[in-house]
């Protein structure tokens, strides 16, 4: 099996290979206290002879020289340092300008990645190659090693920086553990073909998992890995994974196929692929594409390259060209839905709407006479197959309609253009950016593939709503003033020199009024409420509703600068007040009654070089409580030192289908840290206070020797309303060698933020 070295290289993996000096025609110099022969001929050698010849020298009690020959013979204490690699033994014969011989009862180190071992002969071929009879190989120092590979053969290519070895023998604290007749490993930095270390795991869903992957290095710009895993449970399961990247392009294939699954009786499969090129100065394309056979593709492989929580898989083309100053975008879109079930047999997903095509226009300038100014125009083409029905068997949160309606039309299209001008004054203590927008948008839609008339929205108030007909239109001027005041002081903060802020600024937005009640709904919805969303013109996401608008967004801000620039506190609160309610809403629910907006405050910042804190709070004045709050807290002390907690309280995420309308409300912990001097412990819990039940877990130890480490980790994952998966990962890494069992490093990373790994040097992570 070989270990090549992929780009993200990790710590504890072989140098990279130094250029080596052309020496052809230097010259052989010989010394020693006693020489005797014939000067033209023969030289005998006594007594700290010293023979050098470019990057080879060798050391030893006697020795030989033969001048025609330009051939060293050694005896006795034999110590040679060829090209930064040493070797000792008790007889060297070596010509010096083809570098063939040998060396009998030898030890020898390998510079590049510190490998060394013992044999009973080693055969040099040239100056990059020889054969190592009868020897063994480690990494780990002493002369009693934890791991070593023992074999018949073994054959170092340094220029390669490559080594195989011939009916190897993987020993751990003196246990044979893997045995091949033909084993490879790096000496180099450099990415080597060959067969990877076996994968080996378990999990529910799928029993027993074997997987023994084998790389191809194609080219230094190309690599491909193909993988048979067998799952004991399921079947033979075949992947592949190819890489690329060039000149003006990259990108990356997966594909995984498992026939006739046991299971399932079906064949099960998952295709990813990935690209982006540029065709020409300014003109780019690209695609995302996925695909997975069905919709328990992530619960049952969630360790696959559909993971667990991607089920809207994306299937994309774009073209792009940019030009001074705008840029056309062109887009086809279309997606598939893995449907998650609850336990009641209902589905939790919605389909978003596909778009074939959508062209994207957007232009702008700066500093025209003063004035900024920038148009975005668009054309799409929505289509919705989940609405070719009058009644719809599924429907999007908040909708006010189970059928097929102008809200959720079956297809349609939609063109707007929006231009822009500003007139920004930046002074160094404050701002202001007056800013006059249009908004003009015009609808066809086909409500089902029926020819159906409109069923249009019950509206309150309207007893019988008269039938609508396919064409909507609007144009709607916005005018928008933002202004901001910014003071500076000297002030201390834990006792150090800081520069502290306060920042008020006001931001005034007017939009007339627009019926937009039947208007459909393609990609809009109501756009999160935070510091940065309550300074924009417009309360929604997407483009199918323009919110009405009489509105003053007023805002404090202070924060505590250091000298470097790092933010070592940071205060916020902000209101929107309304000075006319809005009327256009998305759903009864979305209506607004008060003539305020929820409070939001917030309080964050790196507090000290090992404490993190980050806090928001969306606080409602008229119902006195929290709407929603979050909380984060990092403590990073030192190195491969984390723990992390946060909480999260969201009155508004409340699942529809649900009917105890429990809200969000979780905390969510995660830790590295040093339990010992080699041991260390890592683990994450996230609990739903409400639902009473754990989320994501995991739990690990990890154990770290001079020169292997172990891992034992234990995961478990939601993979859909009424699914978990557990997996345990077992590995063993040999550094320098092969990492033997599944790797847990990409679980480890996503679950513990600022983990480190334990293989790497010590280092400091800051935020």
């Amino acid at each position: 099996m070989t270990t090549p070295v992929i780009p993200d290289a990790q710590a504890n993996q072989p140098k990279p290979k130094q250029p080596r000096v052309n020496d052809t025609d230097a010259p052989t110099t010989v010394e020693a206290e006693q020489m005797t022969g014939r000067p033209d001929r023969l030289l005998n050698l006594d007594n700290d002879v010293d023979m050098t010849r470019g990057g080879t020298n060798v050391k030893s009690n006697k020795g030989v020289y033969h001048i025609v020959e330009n051939e060293a013979e050694a005896h006795g204490c034999v110590r040679m340092n060829r090209y930064g690699d040493r070797y000792t033994g008790d007889d060297l014969q070596l010509n010096m300008d083809s570098g063939q011989g040998f060396l009998t009862n030898p030890t020898y180190w390998f510079q590049a990645n510190d490998g060394h071992g013992k044999a009973d002969r080693i055969n040099f071929l040239d100056e990059d190659r020889s054969e190592i009879i009868k020897g063994t190989y480690t990494t780990c120092p002493g002369t009693k090693p934890d791991w070593y590979v023992k074999s018949s053969t073994l054959d170092i290519d340094s220029g390669l920086g490559e080594g195989i070895a011939h009916n190897g023998i993987v020993y751990f604290k003196s246990v044979p553990i893997l045995g091949s007749p033909i084993m490879s490993f790096p000496l180099t930095g450099d990415r080597q073909s060959g067969v990877l270390p076996p994968i080996i795991g378990s999990t529910n869903n799928g029993g027993l998992e074997f997987n023994l992957p084998y790389y191809f290095n194609i080219a230094p710009n190309r690599d491909l890995t193909v993988y048979p895993n067998i799952i004991t449970q399921r079947g033979l399961q075949m992947g592949a994974d190819a890489r690329y990247v060039g000149v003006g392009y990259s990108g990356q294939t997966k594909v995984e196929y498992l026939p006739d699954d046991k299971l399932t009786k079906t064949n099960r499969y998952a295709v990813q692929s990935i690209h982006s090129q540029t065709l020409m100065p300014g003109l780019t394309m690209g695609w995302n594409v996925n695909f997975a056979s069905d919709n328990n593709y992530p619960d049952d492989f969630t360790r696959s390259i559909t993971q667990s929580s991607l089920r809207t898989l994306n299937r994309e083309f774009d073209l792009n060209y940019s030009g001074s100053f705008w840029s056309v975008a062109a887009l086809a879109s279309r997606y598939q839905i893995l449907q998650d079930f609850n336990s009641a047999g209902q589905p939790t997903l919605s389909r978003p709407y596909d778009r074939m095509p959508q062209v994207t226009l957007t232009a702008g300038k700066q500093d025209i006479y003063g004035f900024d100014w920038a148009v975005n125009a668009q054309y799409a083409r929505f289509r919705n197959t989940q609405y070719d029905f009058p009644s719809a068997s599924s429907f999007p949160v908040g909708s006010t309609s189970l059928t097929s309606s102008t809200l959720l039309p079956l297809e349609g299209e939609r063109i707007y253009i929006n231009p822009q001008l500003s007139y920004p004054i930046i002074r160094p203590g404050y701002f202001i950016t007056p800013k006059i927008q249009l908004d003009a948008t015009a609808y066809s839609i086909t409500p089902n593939k029926f020819g159906l008339p409109n069923t249009p929205t019950a509206v309150p108030g309207v007893l019988n709503p008269v039938s609508l007909g396919n064409d909507f239109s609007r144009v709607l001027p916005t005018f928008s003033l933002d202004t901001g005041l910014i003071f500076e002081r000297d002030a201390k903060f834990f006792g150090n020199k800081m520069t502290q802020t306060l920042e008020p600024r006001l931001f005034y937005v007017r939009t007339p009024y627009h019926d937009q009640s039947q208007f459909p709904l393609f990609d809009s919805g109501a756009a999160d409420f935070n510091f940065a969303q309550i300074f924009t013109e417009n309360r929604y996401s997407g483009h199918d509703r323009i919110s009405d608008a009489n509105q003053l967004t007023a805002a404090v801000t202070s924060r505590f600068i250091e000298e470097s620039g790092l933010e070592r506190l940071r205060l916020g609160i902000g209101q929107r007040i309304y000075f006319t309610q809005p009327r256009v809403a998305l759903n009864p629910t979305d209506t607004i009654t008060t003539s305020r907006s929820d409070l939001l405050l917030m309080a964050g910042g790196q507090v000290t070089p090992t404490l993190g804190v980050d806090n928001t709070i969306q606080y409602s004045q008229s119902n006195n409580q929290w709407v929603r709050a979050g909380s984060t807290i990092k403590w990073q002390p030192g190195p491969k030192q984390v723990i992390n907690f946060s909480y999260q309280l969201d009155h508004t995420n409340v699942d529809p289908l649900d009917l105890q309308n429990r809200y969000l409300k979780q905390f969510d912990l995660s830790a590295q840290w040093p339990l010992t001097k080699r041991w260390y412990g890592v683990g994450r819990v996230s609990y739903s206070l409400q639902e009473k039940t754990v989320g994501q877990s995991l739990i690990g130890l990890e154990y770290k020797a001079d020169c292997w480490v172990f891992r034992l980790v234990g995961q478990r994952t939601p993979t859909s309303s009424t699914r978990t998966t557990t997996g345990l990962f077992i590995q063993l890494e040999l550094n320098g060698l092969s990492k033997i069992g599944s790797d847990p490093m990409s679980a480890l990373r996503s679950s513990v933020p600022g983990y480190q790994n334990v293989n790497q040097p010590d280092s400091f992570i800051s935020r």
